[in-house]
């Protein structure tokens, strides 16, 4: 699974496959080893260098909200963000503050608008339907707000690139 990471206004690019309690990462070039307690949230981290370190994460990385991971009594808030799952919230910067747009990832066609002008939505919700290439692309909400603009109609064609609604 490919993620960007914020941490501290950097973005990185983080790579994780999963193998039961087994998970190895690659973070911007970096490779860890990780090895999941079922029984409890705490995860064993093994840099590459042979490292260990107690680590603890709290949230859901689902929702696209920060989440805070401990490293021993160290505390780093995150946000991970799927750009197959959220385009809109990596053109957005992932900023939850100001205005997110909500961009058509590739040229394609608009087969549903999912919600209204003036709704009020959380992260997440659905806006509209592009179909690219014969696969339909639900484009999500950045960020918890109220769509300010939809900016197109179903059968619209659209480019890559172009803006299809506002969350405020």
């Amino acid at each position: 699974m490919k993620l960007h990471a914020t941490i501290g206004g950097l973005q990185v690019d983080v790579e994780i496959h999963r193998q039961g309690g087994h998970i190895s990462a690659n973070v911007d070039g970096r490779e860890y080893e990780l090895e999941a307690q079922h029984d409890s949230p705490a995860l064993l981290l093994q840099a590459a260098d042979g490292s260990v370190f107690n680590c603890r994460v709290e949230g859901d990385s689902s929702t696209g909200r920060p989440i805070d991971v401990f490293v021993g009594a160290c505390r780093y808030t995150l946000t991970l963000t799927d750009p197959k799952r959220l385009p809109a919230a990596a053109a957005a910067g992932g900023q939850t503050d100001g205005a997110a747009r909500i961009v058509a990832p590739m040229p394609g066609k608009i087969v549903r608008v999912l919600i209204e002008q003036g709704a009020a939505v959380e992260i997440g919700t659905g806006i509209v339907v592009v179909e690219a290439m014969k696969m339909q692309n639900e484009m999500k909400a950045p960020k918890t707000g109220v769509v300010a603009a939809i900016n197109v109609t179903v059968g619209a064609t659209v480019n890559g690139g172009d803006v299809l609604a506002i969350i405020e």
